[in-house]
């Protein structure tokens, strides 16, 4: 049992904003991670090392080689085993700290599971590699009322906001539409370790903030830092839009799974995308994606080959198909990857 004010976490404790009792709350907290990547394993160890005492854990990858620079918690054994992240990060951090409860799941979140990994959870963390599930995760943080965080981050830039349902915009207020067309992702720009850090930093500090204290300690902000060139900024956070989408017409489109869900086609081991309508230049893609694998293009598609057993069609309305596997998690971490957010 914890000793509150001489335990471990009595330096936390000696911070006087937090003190004992913000410690207990933080302790008796349950957050949810959705996306155990660079952001989610920094999440996950700094907010377990802080004592949060139940942390559900969602991904629906596998540990690789190329995470091992930028992504907390996973080791050379994780990506030769191809490990699932989630189950790879609760093992780690059982180890960190055992009197908590950390609950691994790994799955892909959608409308049809968002309840089940959601219900009962105080606080959300965004460690996710697209817009349609932070919009999703917005819904459900909407209708509940649970306070989320909003996190991304690539090359050197990243980005964060918090999200507390009335007591700040919400991820639609701010972004009503996600970005038109292909997205620099981590596959194609690459990413900094240290910024994957600084931002997920960033969040959890603000998850501790509402843990601890139910509120947020200042007017909220939208921060943005590039780490190549040192550039940190702050905005003041817009008001509420009153005619927002979701916190204001309580239209939950993502949640209630109005969008289009990935399909597996039936005979062919290959799964099509096509969660919206989203325009690609395909010849700027075809060069983005040039040292990704073979690439092969015209006016109607493109085909980019990334090993022997995967393949992606990608075409102008930004519909794809990914060939080699049925699995829907897999097809969705490949577009993603690729195409962008």
């Amino acid at each position: 049992m914890e000793q509150f004010g001489n335990g471990r976490y009595s330096r936390q404790e000696r911070f006087q904003p937090l003190g004992v009792e913000g410690q207990k709350r933080i302790c008796s907290s349950r957050v949810a991670i959705a996306g155990c990547g660079a952001l989610g394993t920094f999440h996950a160890e700094s907010l377990a090392r802080a004592g949060v005492g139940f942390l559900r854990i969602i991904d629906r990858d596998f540990v690789e080689a190329s995470n091992l620079h930028r992504q907390f918690l996973f080791t050379e054994a994780d990506a030769a085993e191809a490990m699932p992240k989630a189950v790879a990060a609760a093992r780690r951090l059982n180890q960190i700290n055992s009197t908590i409860e950390i609950e691994p799941v790994v799955a892909d979140l959608a409308p049809s599971n968002a309840e089940e990994l959601f219900e009962g959870i105080d606080l959300i963390l965004d460690g996710t590699d697209n817009f349609e599930t932070r919009y999703l995760i917005n819904d459900w943080a909407v209708q509940s009322n649970t306070p989320w965080i909003y996190g991304a981050a690539v090359g050197s830039y990243g980005l964060l906001m918090p999200v507390v349902p009335g007591q700040t915009a919400c991820l639609a207020c701010v972004y009503p539409e996600p970005p038109a067309g292909a997205q620099p992702t981590c596959e194609t720009e690459g990413v900094l370790g240290p910024l994957t850090a600084t931002i997920g930093a960033m969040q959890s500090a603000l998850a501790l903030q509402i843990l601890a204290t139910g509120k947020l300690a200042g007017a909220p902000r939208i921060t943005t830092a590039d780490l190549w060139s040192g550039v940190i900024r702050q905005i003041q956070q817009p008001a509420a839009d009153p005619n927002c989408i979701v916190c204001a017409r309580r239209d939950f489109r993502h949640l209630n799974g109005m969008r289009r869900a990935p399909i597996s086609l039936c005979g062919r081991n290959a799964v099509q995308i096509h969660d919206r309508a989203r325009p690609i230049n395909l010849k700027e893609l075809a060069a983005r994606l040039s040292n990704a694998g073979t690439v092969r293009s015209n006016e109607f598609a493109l085909r980019l080959t990334v090993d022997e057993s995967h393949e992606m069609t990608v075409f102008p309305d930004g519909r794809a198909i990914i060939k080699g596997t049925t699995d829907v998690g897999v097809a969705r971490s490949m577009y993603s990857r690729y195409i962008g957010n």
